[in-house]
């Protein structure tokens, strides 16, 4: 394992957690009705950023979001991609 490959575990791993904080937080805002939620296009960011697979299985456990067609297709649709990518890195680039 390189620098490289340590760096980008790094990043997911990052990524994956405020995923999950960002998700958390969003729901327990939805269950005060607080007006100030995290913004939908905010959360669907952070999972185009490689937190979709924390955050997919966020939403389920806690049941967020799960009504939504934008997340229930569209992230699963993202985690798709972000293993297309994780397999070109690793068979092609590296």
């Amino acid at each position: 394992m390189n620098q490289y490959d340590v760096m980008i575990l790094a990043y997911i791993a990052v990524i994956s957690i405020a995923a999950v904080c960002v998700t958390v937080h969003d729901k327990e805002a939805a269950k005060r009705k607080q007006a100030r939620r995290v913004p939908e296009a905010t959360l669907m960011l952070i999972a185009a950023m490689f937190g979709s697979f924390a955050m997919f299985v966020t939403m389920k456990l806690i049941r967020h979001k799960t009504k939504h067609l934008k997340f229930m297709v569209g992230i699963p649709i993202l985690m798709l991609l972000h293993i297309i990518l994780i397999a070109v890195y690793v068979f092609a680039i590296r």
